[in-house]
């Protein structure tokens, strides 16, 4: 990733797209595809052939099959690309082993500045990944991940990101993302939302089983304000012209700090969510990355996930 200053925030010169052969996959690469448009990318396409599944076929026939799976999920992007009349580099990869590693190393050797994949896929046994490997490559990668749900629309097209969602908490961690979502926002036009959600059942576990103070709420809350304020203002400064609104809203659902986002998504019609893969909670309990996971679980908008490292 090229950071050409903070007023440009980082730019995407390279995206990896990683298919499995599953729709949904495909509707990721298709965003991946668009995506790449509007920053003028190249593209590395990748399927990884479990190896895990490898072992499971019997004969010589049947490993040809997974690998043919495999280079018909390719060609598949090639095809939308072509489409698409994709004017940027475009190339494709298969390759053999655990696909979380593979996914991975191939977005380190090729520099990749984005990995773009579906929330769920299947191997070629058609199995489940949810929460696999897509998990796994937002702990293993060291580029952000752009997370697809999957879409009614089969063949989305110019897919507009109007507006866009920015939670914080405060932390390094959360605060991540701005530079990615001024990037994003500045290509679509979007508004940028930056949301801070009071988490009232994490306050009341740990200072009162008989109700909260009005006072520590209020506290809680002017936190949250200084955190959203503090990320609207950089966007801001980064750019003038985009449109910045902040809120700060409490929940008293069992689900936290992500009930309070998954309901604001809704209420907002949120079209995409940048957010850093850690944070702290009002009460300054690391999260290790729970509320980036289970925001993933429960939204069904895409989700652009970057660690601290990743700014």
């Amino acid at each position: 990733m090229k950071t050409v200053g903070v007023e440009q925030g980082p730019m995407y010169d390279r995206l990896l797209l990683a298919v499995d052969g599953s729709e949904e996959a495909r509707h990721a690469a298709r965003r991946g595809l668009e995506l790449a448009q509007r920053f003028a990318a190249d593209v590395d396409v990748l399927h990884v052939v479990p190896q895990k599944t490898l072992r499971l076929a019997v004969s010589g026939d049947e490993k040809t099959q997974l690998r043919e799976r495999g280079q018909t999920a390719l060609t598949a992007v090639e095809n939308d690309a072509s489409d698409r009349e994709f004017g940027q580099q475009l190339t494709t990869s298969l390759r053999e082993g655990t696909p979380a590693v593979e996914i991975s190393e191939h977005a380190a050797e090729q520099d990749a500045d984005l990995i773009v994949l579906g929330r769920q896929g299947v191997t070629g046994l058609k199995t489940k990944l949810l929460g696999g490997v897509t998990e796994q490559v937002l702990h293993r990668a060291g580029s952000p991940v752009f997370v697809v749900p999957n879409e009614e629309q089969p063949t989305p097209t110019a897919q507009s990101y109007s507006k866009l969602l920015v939670p914080t908490d405060g932390s390094d961690n959360a605060e991540a993302a701005t530079l990615h979502s001024i990037a994003v926002a500045a290509s679509y036009g979007s508004t940028v939302h930056v949301l801070n959600v009071v988490d009232l059942q994490d306050a009341g576990g740990m200072f009162s089983a008989g109700g909260l103070d009005m006072q520590f709420v209020d506290r809680l809350e002017a936190s949250g304000q200084t955190a959203v304020d503090r990320v609207a203002d950089e966007i801001t400064a980064a750019d003038v012209a985009l449109d910045v609104e902040t809120a700060v809203e409490r929940t008293a659902s069992f689900n936290g700090v992500v009930a309070g986002v998954r309901e604001y998504v809704s209420d907002t019609d949120i079209d995409l969510i940048v957010m850093g893969s850690h944070g702290r909670s009002n009460l300054k309990r690391q999260l290790l990355g729970s509320v980036a996971a289970s925001v993933l679980r429960s939204v069904d908008v895409p989700v652009l996930v970057v660690n601290r490292q990743q700014q």
